[in-house]
Order: structure tokens, then C-alpha cells, then sequence
């Protein structure tokens, strides 16, 4: 990276950092970043114009932009303990449930093994349950969402080791 790209870079997560926006990805040809910033706050008003703008100015466009947490980054690069982990993303905003009803078992566990297409759960938007299915098949590792909890489109469910 040249000087200028790492001012751009600061200015970015400074931006980031006063609206609360808790994780952000950029994939701009060869470069990709990620930024997870750690801590729990509530997240602000984020003005996604002044974002864009800001970002078309340097050339990118975010891949995504989440706000749940804000606070410093890490100093140093984190151990990646997902590695090899395949995310099952969820296809809509919406609600996630992890069983049919209140009651009900999950559709799955961890430990369970599950084929493409096997109904992992359900997310509810607009009134309508849409059952979510698997993309892949393997081992359900980590169960990502809570159940009851609003999902973003693209956000991770459940983590799977592939077979």
C-alpha cells in the first residue's frame, strides 16, 4: 500500500468509528479488507451516503457494512479460527428461528451433519417464514445467529466443515 492509500485507510475506519459500524468489508480488485472492530455499543445514525461518497471518491465500493458494535481495531491480525469453515449466509433480512415453532426441536445442532439442501432454519420477513437450506455439505461446526434475533442479508447462520 502507498502513503496515500494508508491515509485513505485511516480515514475510513476513523469514519467507521463515529458511526458506530461494527464490521465492514472492501473488496476492491486484489485488495480486500476486512474491518471487525470489538465491544458492544449501540449503533448510531449512519449516514450510508456519506459512505458511499466517500468511498466512490477512492475507487471502492463496500461489499458490506454492519452496524452493531463500535470501538478500536486490533493491533494485531487475529488468529483465524474459521478457517477451513464454510458460512451458511442468510439470503434475506429478516428474523432467525431455529425451529419450526416455539418448542420445537432445531432443525439442526452442532455435530450434526448435513447435506446440500437440508432445512437448517427459518428467517421471517415480512410475515412469510422462509425456510433457509444449506449450500453445502459437511458438519455443522458453529451456530452463528440466535434464535429470535433480526439477521442482515449475507450474515452467517451457522459455520459448516465441508465434507
Amino acid at each position: 500500500m502507498n502513503p496515500n492509500d494508508l491515509k485513505e485507510l485511516r480515514e475510513l475506519v476513523d469514519f467507521l468509528k463515529e458511526n458506530k459500524i461494527g464490521e465492514f468489508d472492501l473488496d476492491r480488485g486484489d485488495l480486500k479488507i476486512r474491518l471487525k472492530f470489538e465491544s458492544a455499543a449501540p449503533a448510531g445514525g449512519v449516514d450510508m451516503a456519506q459512505l458511499g461518497r466517500m468511498l466512490a471518491s477512492q475507487g471502492a465500493a463496500p461489499a458490506a457494512a454492519h452496524a452493531p458494535a463500535a470501538a478500536a481495531p486490533a493491533a494485531t491480525a487475529p488468529v483465524d479460527e474459521d478457517a477451513g469453515l464454510k458460512p451458511v449466509k442468510s439470503p434475506i433480512v429478516g428474523t432467525f428461528y431455529e425451529a419450526a415453532s416455539p418448542g420445537a426441536p432445531a432443525f439442526v445442532k452442532v455435530g450434526d451433519h448435513v447435506d446440500v439442501g437440508t432445512v437448517l432454519c427459518i428467517v421471517e420477513a415480512m410475515k412469510l417464514m422462509n425456510e433457509i437450506e444449506s449450500d453445502v455439505a459437511g458438519e455443522i461446526v458453529k451456530l452463528v445467529a440466535s434464535n429470535g434475533q433480526p439477521v442482515e442479508f449475507g450474515q452467517p447462520l451457522y459455520m459448516v466443515k465441508p465434507r
